[in-house]
């Protein structure tokens, strides 16, 4: 409970991908938890946007690497699995708790990967409106190095790791990472597991690329399939079914709502989410902020 908590908390300092050096004390308690997967890959969790860690004969990979002052608790983690040499790593997305670690791991040789507008994003000032955040470009240094406009794939240790983009989602540069023979899926920020997710307008995201990004997660996956969620645990298919006809349905009962002429405020009062509240509405971002989204979306 209480990783989740430092999770969700530390979600919302989501500048401190760029500022990280200057908010060490914030990352005090975390801890970079291991869950062994399937084909020498591994889920890690600490602060932020969950990682994927994987090595074999070709070397080791990462998929994001949350914040820079969690930078050697990450390595040690890696060091522990057998993660080393680190010669790749691929950003799901643009937002400083996937990128923050971008820098530090680039000062080591390590290769990111990225789609095009995650360094288009990283290189110049952004406003996250729904946190009211103003993140300030990051350093040439901590910027992909390799970008891609719809799919990259990376043949490492026997395996095509597929790079996904999907168009309009969390941002406008989420990508999809699919480890084809593993069968392992990193979502990014398209899929917040047991919690509602965040949509970041501000920087090209909306409730239709959401769903759609949940849509080609659910066409790459089976039964066996191991998830990961840009935050929360481990997940299934069947887990990431729930959440995608969860976000038709409330996306669907705002746009009736919103085509019969009600306000933003009249949708959210009309509390499209009551189904889900119970089990969904307690992280970090609230039914309210959610109808919200989904509102200014359509």
């Amino acid at each position: 409970m209480l990783r989740s908590l430092l999770a969700l908390g530390v979600l919302s300092l989501l500048v401190a991908g760029a500022q990280a050096h200057d908010e060490v004390d914030e990352f005090a308690g975390v801890t970079i938890e291991t869950t062994p997967l399937r084909g020498g890959m591994f889920m890690l969790s600490g602060a932020g946007g969950n990682m994927l860690a994987g090595t074999g004969v070709d070397g080791a990979f990462l998929v994001d690497d949350q914040f820079a002052p969690l930078h050697q608790r990450i390595r040690d983690a890696l060091k522990a699995i057998g993660a080393e040499p680190l010669r790749f790593i691929i950003n799901t997305h643009w937002h400083g708790d996937h990128t923050g670690g971008n820098e530090d791991f680039a000062k080591e040789g390590v290769v990111i990967l990225a789609q095009d507008n995650v360094r288009r994003r990283m290189s110049a000032e952004q406003v996250i409106e729904a946190l009211k955040q103003t993140v300030p470009p990051s350093p040439q240094s901590a910027l992909p190095v390799i970008t891609f406009s719809d799919e990259a794939t990376l043949h490492l240790n026997g395996d095509s790791a597929h790079a996904i983009h999907i168009e309009h989602a969390h941002t406008d540069g989420d990508s999809l990472v699919w480890f084809e023979k593993a069968n392992v899926l990193h979502m990014g920020d398209i899929f917040f597991n047991q919690m509602y997710p965040l949509i970041d307008l501000s920087t090209g995201g909306g409730i239709n690329g959401v769903i759609a990004g949940g849509e080609r997660g659910l066409a790459l996956a089976n039964d066996e399939t191991q998830i990961i969620p840009g935050h929360g645990p481990l997940a299934t298919k069947a887990d990431l079914a729930a959440y995608v006809a969860m976000l038709r349905d409330v996306r669907d009962r705002v746009a009736t709502l919103k085509a019969a002429g009600k306000s933003r405020d009249e949708v959210v009062a009309a509390r499209p989410t009551a189904a889900y509240d119970e089990r969904l509405g307690h992280g970090f971002i609230s039914p309210d902020q959610l109808v919200s989204f989904v509102f200014d979306s359509l």
